[in-house]
């Protein structure tokens, strides 16, 4: 089921949305409603991060570099 829901928008902001649209010939909507999903998915990782920080550090993984050489 879809709702709708009704966003204000600074004009300069519409405007990069419109040309954005008709530069990928996608509709508005389509390209809020991705920049959601990404915004939201982001979001989650950034929380599953925070969370699993702590154990990370715990066995030694301090930085990205560690996790990418113990699983390569």
């Amino acid at each position: 089921m879809e709702t709708t829901l009704t966003v204000r928008l600074p004009s300069d902001l519409k405007q990069q949305l419109d040309a954005l649209s008709r530069r990928t010939h996608r509709s508005a909507s389509e390209l809020v409603r991705e920049s959601l999903r990404c915004f939201i998915a982001s979001d989650q990782m950034a929380a599953v991060r925070k969370m699993t920080m702590p154990l990370a550090e715990a066995d030694g993984f301090l930085t990205d570099e560690d996790i990418f050489k113990a699983v390569s």
